[in-house]
């Protein structure tokens, strides 16, 4: 027998996986599974709740980029503007000196060239250059790290290859120059306070809701201390809770929200409404590269990954699924063909956006709830 979803939250719980969760899942626009489980604070005793608050990370990344899809759709801008046209300060070189263009389009969709410090070996070239993946660092400018940023040579010319990277903090300042406003207040007009989102932006809206955030750790999570790393891949991620806090900290496009997983629905279910526009170009692979961004089948569209071919996924999803995640412990999915969306916050890295538990738990809201 299949397991429930309430089944693979339990066993996260209970195996010291995941420390706590906030759990949602819609079929058709209409919430269908519903579960909160474990603690938003273990040592203090704060169960977990559903309306916790949880640093997002990357789940910051979706909402910038319909924000700048809002600006493009108003002729603000336009995709395939140069970077360099924005600002005019940000030029980095390719390793052999050549300056080449890098757009808007480039950024979106992770094809610029740049990268991020936690994907490179300690001695790599963003660590080396103190470049902020907007999860650290608190304090610092957005001026001084795109400085930092544009010093680095390019990893490939921009639309040639894909890697993760900082260029949705790049995309911030963009839309800063553009609008003439800060990006906190260009998230709240044009996404965030239309879809009634009150919980969600670049400030904590209520700090005792705020969950404490772990690391997967042995014999069990460990609580993130003010300046935290752990190991990703071959490289060294590095956190800073305490940076949200920080007035003079840059509102990183790429990292720098916080909000609770109902707003973040509300997001994912506007998609199938009033903002299908933003799907149609989102459910597409953008990048021109063949790349398999979360292994084979995947590309990327402008909001995350996009499922073209579930033949090798072994996944129930459908083709033009769109779904991403968040280093404090997040993952999130829609799947248009099926009109289904998940959303998934605990507070433990990284095994509540890259462990076996986001695709267990997936794959049984699916069977539970998805037509599988």
């Amino acid at each position: 027998m299949p397991d429930h979803p309430d089944i693979v939250i339990d066993r996260a719980i209970e195996r010291h996986k995941i420390v706590g969760a906030v759990v949602l899942a819609a079929r058709g626009g209409e919430i269908v599974y519903r579960r909160t489980a474990g603690w938003a604070d273990r040592d203090g005793g704060r169960a977990m709740t559903l309306d916790a608050l949880f640093l997002y990370a990357s789940m910051t990344k979706p909402l910038v980029a319909a924000t700048a899809l809002r600006l493009i759709d108003q002729g603000f801008l336009q995709l395939h503007d140069t970077v360099a046209h924005w600002l005019p300060a940000f030029r980095p070189a390719l390793p052999d000196g050549s300056v080449p263009d890098i757009t808007l389009h480039h950024l979106l969709t992770h094809t610029a060239g740049l990268s991020y410090a936690f994907i490179e070996t300690e001695d790599g070239p963003y660590r080396r250059a103190g470049v902020s993946s907007g999860l650290d660092q608190p304090g610092l400018s957005l001026a001084e790290n795109l400085a930092r940023i544009a010093a680095v040579p390019l990893a490939f010319a921009p639309g040639s290859s894909w890697r993760y990277s900082v260029a949705m903090d790049v995309l911030g300042g963009v839309l800063e120059v553009a609008s003439g406003k800060g990006l906190p207040a260009l998230v709240e007009q044009y996404v965030t306070g239309p879809l009634g989102m009150a919980d969600t932006g670049f400030r904590v809206a209520d700090r005792d809701r705020l969950v404490v955030h772990y690391l997967n750790d042995k014999p069990q999570p460990r609580p993130m201390e003010e300046d935290a790393a752990t190991r990703s891949g071959v490289g060294i991620a590095r956190f800073a809770p305490r940076r949200i806090f920080d007035p003079d900290s840059y509102p990183s496009g790429g990292a720098g929200m916080a909000g609770s997983a109902p707003d973040f629905l509300r997001f994912v279910l506007a998609l199938r409404d009033s903002h299908r526009d933003i799907l149609d170009v989102a459910r597409v692979d953008r990048t021109g590269t063949g790349a398999a961004t979360q292994g084979a089948g995947w590309g990327f569209g402008y909001l995350g990954a996009v499922l073209g071919d579930p033949g090798p996924t072994h996944t129930p999803q459908q083709p033009g699924t769109i779904q991403w995640g968040g280093a404090y412990g997040h993952y999130w999915c829609y799947d248009p063909v099926r009109d289904f969306a998940v959303v998934s916050m605990t507070n433990t890295s990284f095994e509540g956006m890259s462990g076996t538990f986001p695709r267990d738990l997936r794959n049984a809201l699916y069977r539970a709830f998805g037509g599988v």
